[in-house]
């Protein structure tokens, strides 16, 4: 497939796991991946912690998760996020896993570490996995080029 569809799907699977798998026409998959993301999010509270991290009250967000699944969170979204990717034609791109996985590594280190302050204030649960996840995903690509490299394999897109 494009990159463009490739890039469409990737697009939707951020904004809720299992979206991919549809415009894919994984149906069964996509299903199992709302289903599971629905489970995760109601159990680990993540929605109410959403709020309050907004505000700014990144004490108040870590307060009303349960950490038990949350936990469990960055790497059903990551991987949600890299099966779609693959099936849209990502298998052809060589070691395009490692972003996926450093990212959702990340994301989970994000989590168990979001009580760290910054500039007085408590980052929370959503927003440092967040930028974990984002830092994860730029270290990705970064091991990924030198393993290309390493390997002698021309970059793909």
């Amino acid at each position: 497939m494009s990159k463009e569809k490739r890039a469409e799907i990737i697009f939707w699977s951020i904004a809720f796991p299992g979206f991919g798998q549809f415009l894919n026409q994984k149906y069964a998959k996509g299903f199992l991946f709302v289903l599971l993301e629905f489970i995760v999010n109601v159990q680990a509270r993540l929605n109410l912690a959403i709020i309050p991290s907004f505000y700014g009250l990144g004490e108040s967000a870590n307060a009303t998760v349960n950490y038990q699944w949350i936990m469990f969170y960055p790497c059903l979204y990551l991987f949600s996020m890299y099966d779609a990717y693959r099936d849209a034609g990502g298998k052809e791109v060589k070691y395009a896993f490692i972003p996926f996985v450093t990212s959702a590594y990340a994301g989970t280190i994000g989590v168990i570490y979001s009580s760290i302050e910054f500039f007085g204030q408590v980052a929370g649960v959503i927003w440092l996995p967040i930028i974990f996840h984002l830092s994860g995903y730029v270290i990705g690509m970064g091991i990924r080029l030198l393993v290309l490299k390493t390997a002698g394999v021309e970059p793909q897109p």
